[in-house]
C-alpha cells in the first residue's frame, strides 16, 4: 500500500469542509440571487466602511496590548525552572479549557454596572465606572481571550535560545539590558510575529465578544457577516463579499508578517 493512500481521508475532508465552502463563498460574492455575475456586492461594502475601520482599529489595539502584556510574561516564564514553567503554562492554558462563550459571559458579570468590578470600587471608596457595552469592554474581552495566543509562541521561541549565546554575550561585556536588546529580542521576533497573527486574525473577525460585551452597539465585521446570513438583513451574497474581502485583507496581513519574519539574523554588537 502506497503511503499516499493514507492522505486520501485528509484530502477528502479538506476538499469537503474547506475548499467547497470557499468556492461557494466566491460564487455567492460575485453573483446575485438569480445567479447573474456582478460586482455590485463589493461596491455595496462601501456603506460599511465604518465597520471595517472599527474592527481593524479595535483588533490592532487588542493586539498591541497583548504584545505589551504577553512579551514580559513569556520572557519571565522562560527564565523560570522547568517545573515552574510547566505549572505556569498550565495556569495560562487552564481558562482555554472552558467554553469561549462561558468566559465571555463571566466578563459580562465582572464589567456590568452592578458587577464585581464596580462592587470592588464601591467597597474601597472609589467611584464606579461604566465599562459594559463600550468599545473598551470589547478590547478587554479580546485581550483576555486571545492573550495566551501571544504568550505561548513568544515563550516557545525564547525558551529554545541556546544558553551559550547568553554566556558569550556576557563574556563580551554585554550587560542584561544589552543582552535583551541585541540578542533575545531579535531572536524572539518570529514568535512575536506569530503571536501577532494568532491574535489579530480572530480579533478582527470576532462577533461573540462584540455582541455580549459591546451590547451589539458597536458592530464589527463578524457581526456584519452573521447579520447577512442569519439576521434580519438576510443577504448571503453581500455577506460572502464581505467575508471574501476580509479574508483577502487578512491573507495580505499574514503575508506581510511572514515576510518580516523571514531571514531574521542577529549580531551582538558591544
Amino acid at each position: 500500500m502506497k503511503p499516499k493512500f493514507f492522505a486520501v481521508p485528509y484530502v477528502g475532508w479538506l476538499a469537503f469542509f474547506v475548499v467547497a465552502p470557499f468556492v461557494i463563498v466566491v460564487i455567492y460574492a460575485f453573483s446575485t440571487s438569480d445567479g447573474t455575475p456582478t460586482l455590485a456586492n463589493f461596491s455595496t461594502m462601501g456603506n460599511f466602511i465604518s465597520v471595517f475601520i472599527r474592527s481593524f482599529r479595535l483588533a490592532i489595539i487588542a493586539t498591541i496590548i497583548c504584545i505589551v502584556v504577553g512579551y514580559p510574561v513569556a520572557y519571565l516564564l522562560s527564565r523560570e525552572s522547568l517545573r515552574v514553567q510547566r505549572i505556569l503554562i498550565m495556569l495560562i492554558m487552564l481558562p482555554m479549557w472552558m467554553s469561549f462563550l462561558l468566559r465571555t459571559y463571566a466578563w459580562m458579570s465582572i464589567l456590568e454596572n452592578t458587577g464585581l468590578l464596580n462592587r470592588l470600587l464601591t467597597f474601597v471608596g472609589l467611584p464606579t465606572v461604566s465599562v459594559i457595552n463600550t468599545q473598551t469592554a470589547i478590547v478587554i474581552g479580546m485581550v483576555y481571550n486571545f492573550l495566551p495566543f501571544m504568550i505561548l509562541p513568544i515563550y516557545s521561541v525564547i525558551v529554545k535560545i541556546d544558553q551559550s549565546l547568553y554566556e558569550a554575550a556576557q563574556d563580551l561585556g554585554a550587560n542584561t539590558v544589552a543582552v535583551f536588546r541585541r540578542l533575545i529580542f531579535p531572536l524572539s521576533l518570529p514568535g512575536v510575529l506569530s503571536g501577532i497573527t494568532m491574535v489579530f486574525v480572530p480579533a478582527v473577525s470576532t462577533f461573540v465578544i462584540s455582541q455580549l460585551l459591546g451590547g451589539g452597539m458597536h458592530m464589527m465585521l463578524g457581526d456584519l457577516v452573521e447579520m447577512q446570513f442569519l439576521g434580519t438583513a438576510y443577504n448571503p451574497h453581500l455577506g460572502s463579499a464581505i467575508a471574501l474581502a476580509m479574508m483577502v485583507i487578512v491573507i495580505v496581513f499574514m503575508y506581510i508578517m511572514n515576510r518580516f519574519g523571514e531571514g531574521e539574523k542577529v549580531s551582538v554588537k558591544l
